[in-house]
């Protein structure tokens, strides 16, 4: 995978998809977010329509304070909250992208929501560097 408008990318070669889970969770807990939700895609996709898949989760990330701040600013911006991450296994180790958070923000015309969007864009790339 590589960058996109809207995602940060980094593969982490001889790292099993446990360990890579475990160590996105930890960095992103160093910015100040926490997962609220994991979407566990192999297992769901196993489950509702028999088809195998490689490991796989996306991971619901939010700061508290951030989001706060953008639904005092626009109840309607809890449509693009949390912060998804993906964790997928990859022959000889794991994928991570983080979404950019300016690729769901900017097109909510509101200071207020860019300086959260700057904000939390810094701290995801802090956190995708730290894995």
């Amino acid at each position: 995978m590589k960058n996109t408008e809207y995602s940060m990318h980094r593969t982490l070669s001889g790292v099993e998809f446990g360990e890579a889970v475990d160590r996105v969770t930890a960095a992103l807990k160093e910015e100040g977010f926490g997962v609220l939700t994991r979407i566990d895609v192999d297992e769901t996709l196993k489950t509702k329509i028999g088809v195998d898949f490689r490991p796989y989760v996306i991971l619901g990330a939010c700061n508290p304070t951030l989001a706060h701040q953008a639904l005092s600013a626009d109840d309607n911006i809890g449509l693009m909250l949390p912060c998804n991450v993906v964790v997928a296994a990859i022959e000889g180790g794991t994928e991570i992208a983080f979404v950019r958070p300016h690729a769901m923000m900017d097109i909510v015309d509101l200071p207020e929501i860019r300086g959260m969007a700057d904000e939390a864009q810094a701290r995801l790339e802090r956190a995708l560097q730290a894995v």
